[in-house]
């Protein structure tokens, strides 16, 4: 039978219909959920171990919740996902502002209705994605806003007393009764705006104005709130804090495993794109690797954080690049190369927040370093870690897989990768370079022409990130050149991997 085509409170109760908190139903769900092994919240990927666990624990405690974590860490998605933990249908008295049970009406509305109608009162039906409520807290959110007020204008139309509770105005969260109701930034949410929700949250009453109104609403409360908040713009009051039972900390994604999966998983990506651009799992680490650098960088500020939208931004940047230089050059297909990664400076730029020091050094030149030291970092998961072989330069037995590259260099070579060159020039410009190719060859045996010359681009980058060779990127090529030699020629404008980006022209 279709629950749903009940319409009536005496066909409900024939029904075997029962009353349930929102807290009760989302638990008994989510127990049928474990037991049938079941994702609990999907697509949510790093927090299988932590924040998961901790929420699922929540719940089953019936507990209102306190997301805490820096910017992009999926806060408001968990919140979100927990409607699916929902009943897929509801019955509510109809026509009730605040989704009245049939068995248990706390409205005037719906207790007078019942009392008229009886068995007859008619029953509306409730989708679970009708029952998520969601205010962004911002200083300007008023009492009235969030739990209601007296309409003087509704009094006048029914020619009602004030004293009538069927004058009050009822706010979101009266609304929101019988699901979930989430309030991002708890702490911008001014202190005595705050202290309207201690008695919701302990007793379930709404107070509207010192009327006397006992509505023990059944919500499911979840708030979300980042460190900074508690020293920047203000905080979460005490009492407050204290009626919220659970407070669980998420986090950034802990390996580039799991950050290569999210931005796999929410990069907004073209089937056109996907089918003219190929992108290396070379590549995708590096772009990774950014975060985790700016996460610890002495130019970024930690408190802020860097979410996961930067890779993602990155991501959809650097195809981007590889795109637009196809069109440019008329070829049906290619791969994102080395020399496109300066297309996802944008994407670091507007992503991190710079303490006192980088804004000194200019959001230009700490996306450039970022970028740098994520070549640095992944550069020796693929060949030999250049410093290393710098310590043992005495020893005759020791081999340098780079020294005939850098030789090359020191005679006075050097090498300019212009940015919208086509692939198969690229390729030829960099089999000139004495070494590089069997360099790539000796540690990638089975790699084929375009991995290959993506590699041996990727060590040039890498020898100039360890300073054995110099990097300027200038008028829409990168140069590299003998380190040396570099110094002493150095112009006024460009990017070198020692000196750092000068003047404006970079692309």
């Amino acid at each position: 039978m279709d629950i749903t085509k009940i319409t009536t409170l005496g066909e409900l109760k024939k029904a075997g219909y029962k009353h349930r908190s929102v807290k009760e139903e989302i638990r008994e769900n989510l127990v049928r959920k474990l037991q049938n092994k079941e994702a609990t919240f999907s697509g949510i990927i790093g927090y299988e171990d932590s924040v998961i666990p901790d929420t699922e624990r929540a719940l089953l405690s019936r507990h209102n919740i306190l997301f805490l974590g820096l910017r992009g860490q999926a806060k408001t998605r968990m919140a979100r996902q927990m409607v699916e933990l929902l009943d897929e249908h509801i019955p509510f008295i109809a026509g009730s502002e605040v989704n009245d049970d049939p068995l248990q009406p706390i409205s005037k509305y719906a207790r007078d209705l019942v009392r008229t109608k009886g068995d007859a009162t008619p029953i509306g039906w409730l989708h679970r994605s009708e029952r998520y409520g969601e205010k962004l807290a911002t200083p300007d959110v008023s009492v009235a806003d969030l739990i209601g007020d007296i309409d003087p204008i509704k009094a006048a139309n029914l020619r009602l007393n004030f004293a009538d509770e069927e004058v009050i105005h009822f706010g979101i969260i009266p609304k929101s009764n019988r699901g979930i109701f989430v309030i991002n930034e708890i702490p911008d949410l001014q202190a005595r705006i705050q202290v309207s929700l201690f008695n919701i949250l302990e007793e379930g009453d709404v107070q509207i104005r010192g009327f006397k109104l006992r509505m023990p609403l059944d919500i499911l409360f979840v708030f979300t709130a980042n460190p900074e908040d508690y020293t920047n713009r203000g905080s979460i009051v005490t009492p407050l804090k204290d009626r919220i039972e659970s407070q669980i900390l998420t986090h950034y994604p802990r390996s580039i495993e799991t950050a290569l999966a999210i931005t796999e998983q929410e990069a907004d990506v073209l089937k056109e794109q996907e089918d003219r651009v190929k992108i290396s799992d070379l590549v995708k680490r590096l772009i990774e690797q950014v975060s985790f650098e700016a996460r610890t960088s002495e130019f970024v500020d930690k408190k802020s954080g860097v979410s996961a939208r930067l890779t993602i931004a990155a991501y959809e940047n650097a195809v981007s690049a590889a795109e637009r230089r196809a069109i440019l050059n008329k070829e049906k297909e290619t791969q994102v190369w080395m020399s496109d990664l300066i297309g996802i400076v944008p994407s670091i730029t507007g992503k991190i927040e710079l303490v006192y020091e980088g804004e000194q050094e200019g959001p230009y030149q700490v996306a450039f370093n970022l970028l740098e030291k994520a070549i640095r970092t992944q550069f020796i998961n693929y060949f030999p870690n250049p410093d290393q072989l710098k310590k043992r330069k005495g020893d005759p037995k020791e081999d340098n897989p780079f020294k005939s590259i850098t030789h090359w260099f020191d005679k006075g070579n050097q090498l300019n990768l212009f940015f919208n060159t086509k692939d198969e020039e690229k390729i030829q410009q960099l089999y000139k370079v004495d070494g590089l190719h069997a360099l790539v060859k000796k540690y990638f045996k089975l790699a084929n022409e375009k991995e290959a010359a993506l590699l041996m681009e990727f060590v040039l980058h890498g020898l100039a990130a360890y300073s054995l060779i110099s990097k300027r990127v200038v008028e829409g090529k990168i140069e590299f050149k003998d380190l040396i030699g570099s110094m002493v020629n150095l112009g006024s404008t460009g990017y070198n991997s020692e000196e750092g980006f000068e003047g404006e022209d970079f692309n």
